[in-house]
């Protein structure tokens, strides 16, 4: 695999989050979900004003993940108050982890893992925790791989579709 950058993203780097966001979330998820509830998932879950917002937020990082200047995944942390669940001080979350379809097997989510690892190192977090949709058993791998283990579940809504999300965490 050629060298794969990361770099965090700007503000000024909105419209290219907003399209490997929806692009990779569509690719990942379109095949298991009704267009209905996709396209109303994208709409408002990638929606302009929500990303400024959480770019805009001191508790939560986006990193992108380039090959010759292409945006090929990226990944979403969470600290503090900006938790979608825990809210804990002493805990880092990965909320997202996303890569083009055509770089999967490429290591990229690898490398995008490592990132988010090194930050909750530098950041002296216990543990490192996010969720995952049940049905996503090539991710869940990745993470039991990693060594996370699952300690929950939560419900995740698609649209009009409620979903359960299997809650894994890793101690530091």
């Amino acid at each position: 695999m050629e060298n794969i950058d990361i770099e965090k993203v700007a503000i000024n780097d909105i419209d290219q989050l907003q399209k490997i966001g929806r692009q990779t979330f569509y690719e990942t998820f379109s095949e298991s979900n009704t267009e209905e509830n996709m396209e109303s998932y994208l709409e408002n879950g990638f929606s302009t004003d929500k990303l400024k917002t959480e770019l805009n937020d001191k508790n939560a990082e986006f990193y992108f993940a380039k090959i010759d200047e292409k945006i090929i995944g990226y990944l979403k942390l969470n600290f503090g108050q900006s938790q979608t669940e825990l809210k804990d001080d002493k805990a880092l979350e990965i909320e997202r982890i996303y890569v083009l379809k055509e770089f999967h097997g490429k290591k990229v989510g690898q490398v995008l893992y490592e990132k988010a690892m090194q930050i909750a190192e530098d950041r002296k977090v216990n543990y490192v925790w996010l969720g995952v949709w049940e049905e996503n058993p090539r991710a869940i791998r990745f993470y039991q791989k990693n060594g996370f283990v699952e300690f929950d579940k939560h419900i995740f809504r698609l649209g009009d579709d409620e979903q359960t999300d299997i809650m894994m965490k890793k101690f530091l």
